[in-house]
């Protein structure tokens, strides 16, 4: 049973103005734990370490789904491309990009949550709400005469994936002491990072099967070649789209049962959130809001008939802090009474100016992270999937489909699994030697890994065998990975150190928030420049951010009079 309230002893300030105690192996009843000591030695040993570490064992698997559920798009549309759905490939992208904008978005609100929700009611029905989503992709993607709109509108719902993690990594980050902030949190996410991976490799492996019976709805033949892991599949082969939405529904029941019973709220860190019903009416009201200013940013960015299509393309820049700013105000200007409290507390964070330097530097690790899993797929099979020459008498390069091309299905997983695999060795390394210098040393790794990525790219994009460069391209794609998934353990290493209990919670999710941005960004600055022909200056765009960003790292944690010492 999950831990709650423990019987008074030689008496401790209690949060709400009332005394507590604890006896040290004493085993404690139901969800709520009133005193939590975990830099306490003799607290931590005795009972702190086994409660923190369940809680992160839930938290896990329950965070490794929000990715897969939130990611599931960039892995559905080419399958759906491949069955013969009557959809463009622009609005086939219309549905990744939803995801990662709504995904991104949601963190901000879910940043707030574990203070004036509580951790185990966050965590428990963040995780629960996957399964509208999961449910309702595998029902659209039963029939190929679904409106775009439908599949839209999932996309937008599978966001909730996207925000599972500010608030997930919010509430670890109270469970457990400074020494092991990196290694815990490094853990949690590393792992709940493969979420990325198990969706690129389980899908196109289980719409091979009729899993779900009668009830999981009739097979489509494909009607392009596909692939999987282990090889390509053939046009013409019977395939289960829907199960791209199922499968998640298989993992998400049981942790629902697990969630409710084995996760907690500390009331130390959530000391007034009424009961669990008004904390979980919170959590829907900010979700709902977050969900409806994401919808409006991208009315205005997508094209008709969807959209306005008012600022599409470069508009891009001016979407996002609208839609960033615009969830802020939108939960002010909603919140009341000890809602609007709290979260007027919370927003002290953009005061400290180590909130907008943590900020930029998790864009350097996280939001390279997911965005590069979101633009790999794409990078592969355009600049890979054709032979490139250039006709002197037309002046222009001429695209043809390169039949010796690499398979996106077969190769895009492999960075995204190497960067959530070393996240947590990032985390551990960061423990023992600081944060900062972790970073700093990754941050050069990545000025270099992309500038030669992008010549490698340039190569690859103006040769008629560009086959030749693909082991070079995979294997610097894969550096960025990894140096992406050490930094990620460093970055958080650092805001542990660098904030208090009350700070750090909402800076984990607001930093997590702006680089899940990511997702969106990646794919769409990669994907216009290679439309322009040149995808190697997105790349050199990237190495330019990344050695700005060297720079602030040293001049606020690494320099002789910096504000922290390498925290």
């Amino acid at each position: 049973m999950a831990p709650a309230n423990l019987r008074p002893i030689p008496p401790v300030p209690g949060p709400a103005g009332g005394r507590v105690g604890v006896r040290p192996g004493e085993r404690p009843r139901g969800p709520d734990i009133a005193d939590w000591r975990p830099e306490d030695e003799q607290f931590w040993a005795h009972t702190g370490k086994r409660i923190a570490n369940r809680n992160l064992w839930i938290s896990i698997p329950s965070l490794l789904c929000g990715f897969a559920v939130w990611l599931m798009w960039g892995i559905i549309t080419v399958q759906m491309a491949n069955a013969g759905f009557p959809f463009t490939p622009d609005q086939l992208f219309s549905i990744a990009a939803i995801s990662g904008l709504s995904g991104a978005t949601l963190r901000i609100p879910a940043s707030f949550f574990i203070r004036i929700c509580g951790g185990r009611n966050t965590v428990w029905l963040t995780t629960a709400l996957l399964m509208i989503p999961a449910l309702g992709t595998g029902i659209a993607l039963q029939d190929k005469n679904t409106p775009l709109w439908v599949f839209q509108l999932m996309a937008l719902l599978s966001g909730i994936g996207g925000g599972n993690f500010a608030c997930s990594m919010a509430n670890i980050s109270t469970f457990f002491p400074k020494r092991l902030q990196g290694t815990a949190l490094g853990l949690n996410a590393g792992l709940g990072n493969f979420g990325v991976t198990t969706s690129q490799i389980l899908i196109p492996a289980v719409m091979t099967l009729g899993l779900f019976g009668a009830i999981g709805g009739d097979a489509i033949p494909l009607a392009k070649d596909s692939a999987t892991l282990i090889g390509k599949i053939a046009a013409g082969t019977p395939t289960y789209v829907q199960n791209a939405g199922f499968l998640w529904l298989l993992l998400l029941v049981p942790l629902a049962v697990v969630g409710w019973f084995g996760l907690n709220n500390l009331k130390v860190v959530s000391p007034n959130i009424g009961s669990n019903g008004a904390a979980m009416g919170r959590i829907l009201l900010m979700y709902g809001i977050a969900l409806a200013v994401s919808g409006i940013g991208l009315y205005l960015y997508l094209p008709a008939p969807t959209g306005s299509g008012l600022l599409a393309g470069n508009g891009m820049w001016i979407v996002l802090p609208l839609v960033i700013f615009g969830t802020l105000f939108a939960l002010k200007a909603v919140a009341t009474g000890e809602m609007k409290t709290n979260l007027n507390k919370q927003f002290g964070i953009f005061g400290n100016k180590h909130t907008w330097s943590m900020t930029a530097l998790y864009v350097v690790t996280f939001g390279s992270f997911i965005g590069f899993s979101m633009a790999l797929p794409l990078s592969i099979t355009v600049i890979f999937g054709n032979t490139h020459t250039f006709d002197a008498a037309a002046n222009a390069w001429v695209h043809a489909k390169n039949p010796n091309a690499p398979s996106a299905l077969m190769f895009a997983w492999i960075g995204p699994f190497v960067g959530a695999l070393i996240r947590p060795l990032g985390g551990w390394i960061s423990d023992k030697l600081g944060g900062s210098i972790v970073t700093q040393v990754i941050s050069v790794v990545l000025v270099g890994a992309s500038a030669v990525t992008g010549y490698v790219m340039h190569l690859a994009y103006q040769s008629a065998t560009p086959e030749s460069y693909f082991l070079a391209f995979m294997l610097l794609f894969i550096l960025l990975f990894a140096a992406s998934g050490i930094g990620n353990g460093s970055t958080f290493r650092t805001v542990g150190f660098v904030f208090d209990q009350d700070q750090r919670g909402p800076v984990l999710g607001w930093t997590s928030a702006v680089a899940a941005y990511g997702s969106f960004i990646a794919p769409v600055v990669i994907g216009g420049q290679i439309k322009a022909g040149t995808p190697e200056n997105a790349m050199y765009g990237f190495a330019v951010f990344y050695a700005a960003c060297l720079v602030l790292n040293w001049w606020f944690y690494l320099r002789k009079n910096a504000y922290i010492k390498n925290p």
